[in-house]
């Protein structure tokens, strides 16, 4: 089973940056998709930026012009650089990949525990 933990965040001050770091225990090769996805206020989840495995980035309007997806694959490394936060963007992020699995209809999905970003007025 895939193993997933998110590391970067705390406290940011509004129109302040910080990335996010998620470790995945296997080959990115293997993945279909890789997300974040956020829970804000209300236990709402919302994408953050998500990746299929044809390098295609996707950005929720929020996130569009201030946030960065990236990845290492020789590290087995999810990034999420974040600029210009405010407020509203607090939340706990969440790293998320999907497994591809040869001969099977439906993809293994894993989540990471999440990471703590709180953005200050």
């Amino acid at each position: 089973q895939v193993q997933l933990v998110e590391s970067g965040g705390g406290l940011v001050h509004a129109g302040g940056s910080t990335t996010l770091s998620c470790a995945v225990s296997e080959s990115l090769s293997n993945m279909v998709c890789m997300a974040w996805v956020r829970q804000g206020p209300g236990s709402l989840r919302e994408m953050v930026a998500r990746v299929t495995s044809d390098g295609a980035v996707y950005y929720a309007a929020f996130a569009e012009g201030r946030f960065t997806f990236s990845r290492d694959n020789e590290k087995n490394m999810i990034y999420l650089q974040m600029n210009n936060l405010r407020p509203e963007d607090s939340g706990l992020y969440m790293c998320h990949v999907s497994q591809r699995r040869p001969g099977i209809y439906t993809n293994a999905n894993y989540w990471g525990q999440g990471t703590q970003v709180t953005v200050s007025s």
